[in-house]
């Protein structure tokens, strides 16, 4: 590692983070062949942060200790949007459903109370470009199999999902290959989420 990753429970269940940067992004790299252009994990589903230096299999599995496989499936951008906004209803609770992102970004406002309206902006990227989200049309998407199957609130990912596929390899698989195929790995922010505070 070039430096840190930030996995913290403070960081992940909040806003966007490092260690959920790097996921989505690994999920990305794995399944873009298989025409995935977005990606969410649950903040939850991330246990640990990683030290600067080589990282182990062992850090990692400590990131992902649930032995989640990977899991792709096809869902509208309306369902994306409606899971997002799911998932950010108990940021206050802190919340495991937390969504990190790849491939996708949205604005989070905390003035809006639960379930009204907070996750906001949602863009693709297309290309180089950002555009807004089509509600009717159909994306790829990857996730974990935990999720997919509808864990962690995420039910519209097991009820209305096409092309549901759960058994991908080991979560902490295709993190250890991402790190590999990319080291030195530099951890990043890039304002996949932006957060509008309460106050």
């Amino acid at each position: 590692m070039a430096g840190p990753i930030d996995g913290s429970r403070e960081s992940c269940r909040a806003k966007e983070c490092e260690m959920g940067n790097l996921v989505t992004d690994a999920i990305l790299a794995k399944t873009a062949e298989q025409g995935v252009t977005i990606a969410i994990q649950n903040g939850g589903g991330l246990r640990a942060s990683i030290d600067q230096g080589m990282a182990t299999v062992g850090d990692v599995l400590a990131v992902m200790p649930f032995q989640n496989t990977l899991a792709t499936m096809k869902l509208s951008g309306k369902d994306i949007v409606a899971s997002l906004e799911a998932a950010v209803n108990d940021i206050e609770g802190g919340a495991g459903k937390f969504p990190q992102v790849a491939g996708l970004r949205y604005t989070l406002d905390m003035t809006v109370a639960p379930d009204q309206g907070r996750v906001k902006n949602v863009e693709v990227r297309d290309g180089d470009q950002w555009v807004a989200i089509e509600m009717e049309k159909i994306y790829g998407v990857g996730t974990n199999d935990f999720m997919r199957k509808g864990g962690d609130g995420y039910a519209l990912f097991a009820s209305n999902a096409t092309d549901a596929y759960d058994y991908g390899p080991g979560m902490e698989e295709i993190v250890a290959e991402y790190l590999a195929n990319n080291a030195p790995y530099q951890p990043k922010l890039e304002d996949r989420i932006t957060v509008i505070p309460a106050n």
